[in-house]
């Protein structure tokens, strides 16, 4: 199928239910430095940009009721997975975000499979998570 027969174009947006959405919102603008978009305070929901992408950030409406999530048990996303620059940039996000409130390392840098893409994986104060990844390919 050529490009101008494909129906679709890309990812608009992804969407993620977050347990908190202050804390959420304050890692992707404080830890990522990400824009505030726009949002929907009566829902509450945000929407943040790294000027490549979008991601909206929706708060989960019972927290007493909520239930984490279990990528092995649960069906949709599994995690997210963000393009670094560079193999520094990356090692520099580690440490900052490794030692963010409420964030839960999974695993530090590592290679990937074989390599020689280089990433590591979080769960965000939300709960979703997060892989950063770069790849000199």
């Amino acid at each position: 199928m050529s490009n101008s027969e494909q129906p679709t174009r890309g990812i608009d947006h992804v969407g993620l239910t977050v347990f908190s959405l202050a804390e959420s919102l304050a890692f992707f603008k404080d830890a990522l430095g990400w824009k505030e978009t726009g949002g929907k305070p009566d829902y509450p929901a945000a929407f943040v940009s790294d000027g490549a992408g979008v991601v909206t950030l929706w708060e989960v409406r019972d927290r007493e009721s909520s239930v984490g999530f279990d990528r092995h048990r649960n069906i949709g996303l599994h995690h997210l997975a963000l393009r670094v620059p560079s193999e520094a940039r990356l090692i520099e996000l580690f440490e900052r975000v490794s030692r963010w409130p409420r964030v839960e390392v999974e695993f530090a840098p590592e290679p990937s499979g074989k390599g020689p893409k280089i990433h590591f994986m979080i769960r965000e104060p939300g709960g979703n998570r997060i892989e950063f990844a770069w790849d000199p390919r």
